[in-house]
C-alpha cells in the first residue's frame, strides 16, 4: 500500500535546513537558486535518470506544504522507501500533536514522574518520554498497572533516536468517553 502524506500541518514541521541536510547526506547537490524563495537540488541516479527537488527557503511561503509534499514524493521514488519512513527521518518536532499509546515504563521523582509511552509517530511505533506532574502521573501509573491505553497532547521533539513530548496536556486514559470529550473540546 502506497501512502501519500498530505497533512499540511505535519508537512510544515519539516524545517528547510533539515531537508537540505538530509538531501546532502543522501547524495543530492544544490544546483542553483530559484528566484529569491527557493533552491533547486539535483540527484543523478544513473546516466539516464536525474531528479529535482525545489526546496523553499522559508516556511512562510503559501505553497510550503505543497513543496514538502512534492519533495517526499520525489524522495519516495529515488529511495524506494515509503513517504512515512522518509518523513519519520525528517521529523524533528511537531507542535500540539496528539499521541495515543501505552505506558511501558514509569520513573518516580518527588514532584514529577517520567513515563515512557509506546505510541505511533508518523506511522511508526516509537518510544516517547513524557514528564508528568501529579495527578496526571498517578493516572499514568494506573494505566501502566492495568495495561490501559492513554492519550496526551503536547509538543513532540526528536532527540537523537527517541522522542520527548514537552508541555503535556489533556493526559487521560483512552476510551470512547475520553475521545468524545476531546472532540467536543476541539469544536468549541
Amino acid at each position: 500500500m502506497k501512502v501519500t502524506v498530505r497533512d499540511s500541518e505535519i508537512l510544515k514541521t519539516i524545517e528547510p535546513s533539515q531537508l537540505a541536510a538530509y538531501l546532502q547526506a543522501h547524495g543530492w547537490y544544490k544546483d542553483r537558486p530559484f528566484l529569491d524563495n527557493a533552491t533547486i537540488w539535483l540527484y543523478k541516479k544513473d546516466d539516464v535518470d536525474e531528479f529535482e527537488i525545489l526546496l523553499p527557503n522559508k516556511k512562510s511561503l503559501g505553497d510550503y506544504a505543497a513543496r514538502m509534499s512534492d519533495a517526499l514524493s520525489t524522495l519516495e521514488v529515488v529511495e524506494k522507501r515509503s513517504q512515512l519512513d522518509i518523513l519519520s527521518d525528517l521529523l524533528t518536532n511537531a507542535s500540539d500533536i496528539e499521541i495515543q499509546g501505552m505506558v511501558i515504563e514509569i520513573q518516580d521523582d518527588d514532584l514529577t514522574g517520567t513515563v515512557t509511552l509506546m505510541g505511533v509517530v508518523v506511522g511508526k511505533l516509537r518510544r516517547i518520554n513524557v514528564e508528568l506532574r501529579h495527578p496526571e502521573y498517578n493516572l499514568a501509573i494506573k494505566a501502566y498497572q492495568d495495561r490501559l491505553p492513554v492519550i496526551c497532547t503536547g509538543d513532540l521533539i526528536k532527540k537523537g533516536s527517541f522522542f520527548v513530548l514537552n508541555n503535556p496536556r489533556n493526559f487521560a486514559i483512552f476510551n470512547t468517553v475520553t475521545l468524545e470529550k476531546i472532540h467536543a473540546k476541539r469544536m468549541t
